[in-house]
């Protein structure tokens, strides 16, 4: 049985550990940087997929006050198909709309094989380009 509970600073090793095998790190971002400032603050949140005590899956969700944002969305390779995914989403969903989040947004970069996915759990392609400006020292 999977359950989906919330993301607590002693999971941090195990969640990096997850998005690292999920390929979801990228060597510009440093992941448990990320997970900190996630449990860091009110406006997001880590929620996590679990079976027999191990974490399958996680999604990091925050709400800048305008939208709300999807992250670091992963299930172990093992355990994908089963729904896990669409747990995970309708639970940030959830977790957004309980702060008065009026609409949630996710990207997805070119050649990811996730984008079949997200079409699949009913999420629409928006055509616009993201533009990015690194503040501080970049990586």
């Amino acid at each position: 049985m999977t359950t989906v509970r919330m993301a607590t600073d002693a999971d941090r090793d195990a969640v990096v550990a997850l998005w690292q095998s999920c390929d979801l790190t990228r060597p510009w971002n440093d992941p448990g940087a990320d997970f900190d400032r996630a449990l860091g603050h009110d406006a997001s949140t880590i929620l996590l997929a679990e079976a027999a005590r191990a974490i399958v899956g996680t999604v990091m969700v925050g709400f800048d006050g305008h939208r709300g944002w999807v992250y670091y969305l992963g299930v172990r390779p093992d355990r994908r198909g089963g729904g896990i995914a669409r747990r995970l989403l309708d639970g940030g969903c959830d977790w957004l709309a309980a702060r008065g989040c009026p609409k949630v947004e996710l990207m997805v970069r070119d050649g990811n094989p996730a984008a079949g996915l997200y079409e699949r759990l009913d999420w629409e392609y928006q055509p616009v380009r993201v533009f990015a400006r690194w503040l501080g020292q970049k990586g």
